[in-house]
């Protein structure tokens, strides 16, 4: 039997369960805590303008990836903390759950409330270098791990304000340590543009990058939809603040499907939502329900509007700011748990109507775009039978006629490979593994759902054809439980038609069932466009460049060259070995890593807006190789 006793309980003192749980403060030790550290010391900057006392921010990167944060606020306190002989910033930088925005006066409004955060960062660096210019002096402190190295040391006179901290991060915790730049800009602008008037610099291998909006969000609304088509030449603008609560919101409805909500919380990204995103949809749906019903324009087929009518095409900045006690979900503060729902609501609706009231040519335009939202989830349900799931061998009548299924109905091994052509298809039918592979082959190049209605896209044979194929449903209607086959995988011709039918499929994947690719089910063949007999042996290139390094491998061996066409003129075996074999072929898995601007590049390249892809043909030609025309 083992001993247990009082002697094996271990009391972690000061920092030390900082150290020994870096994830329970940070997330974890990846490169996302790594920058959290970053944002920690960012945030308390922020916080001193969101309270009016600083309006400059300094952010500098250094090549051996040390960080350096100043501000001209009104800079740490540095007289000693009540009946200890440490000074203020001393137990700020070294205690947890220290901090000056726990009690009421010092800070209105605040995103660093769990007065964890320069402790923690103090704790998980090699080094800290805090400086605190006030009080005539500077003042500063250095630590290494959580710990001081000396007290604090009053040095030059000065009359400026504000606060610098020098980090670096400690290896003995981060297995890597490289900031990203452009994540640092992207949260810098972020801060401006959610903070107007507030200037901040961020200087990396000597380029200097300044952001500095007078507009506030309304320039951030502006930038995010960029050159997408929008049903407003401006956005709406709502700014409300009593003793508890401001909110500032600003939003728009563009012709395209997807939603865009970005929330924030004390200038905190609230990435997961929460009750201001909540009171802020309640908000809009109701007075859009109301002043449709006002102007009668509401058609009879519709019995009500719906949340998700009226988020479509929707893009919105909503940012609050809370005094006092602020609940978030985590160190991280993912998700705003503080409930001001009914205050958001409410704020959020009576400036909606007075608006649509205000303006009711565009509030009509409002309303009807919002109405064809609702008609094309109802056809949605009416087109049910087209998308149902095939749950067991009953159900196959309800397939696609041009699918040749697998015989299989466990979901992880069943793979459909989408190709495009009856001819293509045949050879995919004798190159498959009936037991888990099955064929769809679509014709020719499938509709451009980036510029296409709901109705139009339900309408058509072959979407109608993958859809019913997949078995999960679109949009609204999607359920991730019936979907048919655990790989979906494009494959169509290693030309320039290939790809642009790949590109289409993409696009309704990406608009219409993104779980697929959210959840990694979705994927891209990668069919050979070279063949190289060299005797006996046989090579197969994917590329120009591939071929050219198979033939300069060969010193002079005698050996042919022949280019597949297509799929469908290549032999079975050739194309079995290649592309369909599980253990020889090679597959890209389709990943989804930055939402918004993968969003804003179809729109780009597949939208109604030609203006945008002439431009990007212009600055991207002189990089064009190997044009097949």
């Amino acid at each position: 039997m083992t001993n247990y006793s009082s002697k094996d309980i271990q009391v972690l003192e000061g920092l030390d369960p900082v150290r020994k749980r870096p994830g329970m403060y940070i997330g974890s030790t990846s490169s996302t805590g790594l920058h959290h550290l970053l944002w920690e010391i960012l945030d308390n900057s922020v916080d001193e303008a969101l309270n009016g006392h600083c309006d400059n921010i300094e952010i500098t990167l250094d090549s051996d990836q040390g960080v350096t944060i100043k501000d001209n606020g009104r800079g740490v306190p540095v007289d000693l903390y009540r009946n200890t002989k440490k000074s203020a910033m001393e137990i700020l930088f070294t205690t947890l759950h220290s901090g000056g925005k726990f009690g009421q006066g010092n800070y209105k409004v605040s995103g660093g409330l769990h007065g964890v955060g320069m402790a923690v960062v103090c704790a998980l660096s090699e080094t800290m270098t805090a400086t605190s210019r006030r009080d005539g002096f500077e003042w500063t402190q250095s630590y290494a791990q959580g710990k001081p190295l000396s007290k604090l040391k009053k040095g030059k006179s000065t009359r400026l304000y504000g606060t610098t901290v020098y980090f670096k991060a400690d290896p003995a915790i981060f297995p890597k340590i490289e900031f990203n730049p452009k994540l640092i800009m992207e949260r810098a602008e972020s801060k401006a543009f959610l903070n107007k008037g507030l200037k901040i610099t961020f200087t990396e291998n000597k380029n200097v990058h300044t952001y500095h909006y007078p507009e506030g969000i309304r320039d951030y609304i502006k930038k995010i939809v960029g050159q997408k088509s929008t049903l407003m030449e401006t956005p709406i603008y709502v700014e409300k603040e009593d003793n508890l609560l401001k909110l500032e919101t600003a939003f728009l409805w563009t012709p395209n499907t997807d939603t865009q909500v970005l929330s924030f919380a004390n200038s905190i990204r609230t990435v997961d939502g929460g009750t201001h995103e909540n009171g802020f949809r309640n908000g809009t749906t109701k007075a859009m329900r109301a002043y449709i019903e006002r102007r009668k324009l509401l058609p009879k087929e519709i019995s009500s509007i719906t949340s998700d009518d009226v988020r479509e095409g929707l893009v919105a900045i909503i940012n609050v700011y809370l005094q006092g006690e602020v609940e978030f979900q985590g160190q991280t503060k993912g998700r705003l748990n503080s409930e001001i729902t009914s205050q958001v609501e409410v704020v959020v609706k009576h400036s909606l109507e007075h608006f649509l009231n205000e303006n009711q040519t565009l509030g009509d335009a409002l309303a009807n775009r919002i109405i064809l939202s609702a008609q094309a989830r109802i056809a949605s349900r009416q087109a049910k039978e087209a998308v149902q799931r095939k749950t067991n061998i009953s159900h196959r009548l309800n397939l696609p006629g041009k699918l040749s299924d697998c015989a299989t109905t466990d979901k992880d091994l069943a793979e459909l490979f989408i190709c495009e052509g009856d001819s293509a298809g045949g050879s995919s039918k004798q190159a498959r593994d009936r037991k888990t592979q099955a064929i769809l082959p679509i014709r020719g190049k499938i509709l451009n759902v980036e510029t296409a209605t709901l109705a139009k896209i339900l309408a058509n044979t072959e979407i109608q054809n993958l859809v019913s194929a997949c078995g999960t449903g679109i949009q609204n209607k999607f359920d991730y439980n019936k979907l048919r086959y655990g790989k979906v995988i494009i494959m169509t011709d290693a030309d320039v038609d290939g790809a642009h039918i790949c590109t289409l499929l993409l696009t309704f994947f990406y608009r219409y069932m993104p779980e697929l690719i959210n959840n990694g089910h979705l994927f891209i063949a990668q069919p050979p466009l070279y063949r190289i007999d060299v005797g006996k042996k046989l090579y197969y290139a994917v590329t120009e460049e591939e071929k050219d390094e198979i033939v300069k491998d060969l010193n002079g061996s005698q050996y042919e060259i022949g280019r597949f066409k297509g799929l469908g003129e290549m032999p079975a075996s050739d194309l079995r070995e290649t592309t369909m074999n599980k253990k020889s072929r090679s597959l890209i898995r389709v990943e989804l890593k930055d939402k918004e601007k993968t969003s804003e590049t179809f729109s780009q390249l597949m939208g109604k807006n030609a203006e945008t892809r002439y431009k990007f043909i212009k600055e991207k030609a002189e990089f064009a190789k190997d044009l097949d025309v």
